[in-house]
């Protein structure tokens, strides 16, 4: 602990700030890259594995079959696999590029399954109503299925960004100066390891706290009526 306030006025300078700083924001602008397009390609993803017809049967292997794999492999190794691919493609990629690639095809894989739950979710009788006004299968999806799928869907997504922002640690195993990477060059500064990565867990939950309060209140905001009564009753228990 002595050594700890004896090093503190020196480790909390304004360039030591400013470092954690750049790197939390790094670190922020990774996860919701990288999860707002995994988010987003997931859907089109989710749309192409329900394609009815024995003529897009193998579309939807493939499609399963991403999911099965990317699910089951270690997100470390995702991002070497991405690493070493695309350095024989190009060499000008920025680590950033890198790294946000990676979130991006673990994310497709893991918000998949949610989206494809919250779909699923919405009781096949209104998508035969659509059908039945003549409404197209994209059309179905847009204006009946999502509206009522989004409570189902939003909740899980954000929490599965809330988790990830931690995982984003694993990137400073390339050389990303992120919140991790920056803690690993001022613990070989000297400074205490306690000092600084108490500081650094500190920083994550900065940055998770506020994405898990947005998430609540989404849930909130987008459950039903019946829903939102039987939350007060829980809250009022």
């Amino acid at each position: 602990m002595e050594r700890i306030l004896a090093q503190a006025p020196d480790f909390f300078t304004p360039g030591n700030v400013g470092l954690l700083l750049e790197a939390a924001g790094l670190t922020l602008a990774m996860t919701v890259v990288g999860c707002g397009i995994g988010f987003a390609l997931a859907f089109v993803l989710v749309y192409l594995r329900q394609t009815p017809g024995l003529w897009a049967l193998p579309l939807r292997l493939i499609c399963i079959a991403y999911v099965e794999v990317f699910r089951r492999i270690p997100f470390l190794v995702v991002i070497y696999l991405v690493l070493f691919f695309i350095q024989t493609v190009s060499t000008d990629a920025s680590l950033f590029t890198i790294a946000v690639i990676a979130i991006c095809l673990y994310a497709v894989a893991y918000t998949a399954d949610i989206i494809r739950g919250g779909i699923e979710s919405v009781p096949q009788t209104q998508v035969e109503a659509a059908r039945a006004m003549n409404l197209g299968r994209l059309q179905t999806m847009i204006h009946v299925v999502l509206p009522q799928a989004w409570p189902v869907i939003v909740p899980p997504a954000i929490a599965f960004a809330v988790s990830f922002i931690k995982d984003t640690a694993l990137v400073s195993q390339i050389g990303v100066f992120e919140l991790t990477f920056r803690g690993k060059e001022l613990n070989n500064q000297g400074f205490s390891g306690i000092l600084v990565f108490g500081t650094i867990a500190m920083c994550y939950f900065i940055l998770s706290f506020p994405l898990s309060l947005l998430g609540q209140y989404l849930e909130n905001r987008l459950a039903t009526p019946r829903g939102q009564r039987r939350a007060r009753k829980l809250r009022r228990a």
